[in-house]
């Protein structure tokens, strides 16, 4: 298969930047999905999950309880590395954004534009060379719009001297649909 669909090639970027020692995060641990496989990636790692909704918290707590290299923290993304250990900074092979709300949950809780940012640029800046930041964005409803397109506006103008941005889209698909933006650090 040429083509992947987006959150499997969201997932293989992240398989690409990582060894089973790595330090991860999952910026928007949801459900518990991300979480897992980012447990499963690293299993001599580390994984610090975070999000703000009491019931995804207590989800992924749910689906990762047989792992013990996993913390999962109820806070917003943009605090993250406050929860993570000093020793771990300046070594994150990777983090994960899955933007918008979380799936069969209250959808008047989204993610923020500013939020967002700042975490990427707080993650960005504890990333390990050619580590990566992996945001699937969800357009389709009216917050992740404006949330998509301030990211979009940010990134386009990363210092590509730092950085290479990656925007991987279907261009054929109506209403909006989901794709993956990636930040790839510079060695």
């Amino acid at each position: 298969m040429i083509v992947k669909r987006i959150l499997p090639f969201a997932k293989s970027l992240i398989e690409d930047h990582v060894s089973s020692t790595s330090i991860v995060i999952d910026a928007t641990c949801g459900n518990g999905l991300d979480t897992y496989f980012l447990a499963q990636l690293v299993p001599d790692g580390y994984v610090y999950a975070c999000d703000i909704q009491t019931t995804a918290v207590h989800n992924t707590l749910k689906r990762i309880n047989s792992f013990n290299n996993v913390e999962v923290h109820q806070i917003s993304h943009d605090r993250i590395m406050e929860v993570i250990p000093v020793k771990h900074h300046q070594h994150i092979d990777a983090a994960m954004f899955n933007l918008g709300y979380l799936p069969k949950g209250d959808k008047t809780i989204v993610t923020q534009p500013d939020t967002t940012l700042n975490a990427i640029n707080t993650i960005f800046n504890q990333l390990s060379p050619e580590g990566i930041i992996v945001i699937v964005v969800y357009p389709g409803h009216p917050e992740g719009k404006v949330e998509s397109e301030k990211i979009e506006d940010v990134l386009s103008h990363f210092n590509q001297d730092n950085a290479h941005v990656l925007k991987y889209t279907f261009i054929n698909q109506k209403n909006n649909p989901p794709y993956v933006l990636a930040i790839e650090k510079r060695a």
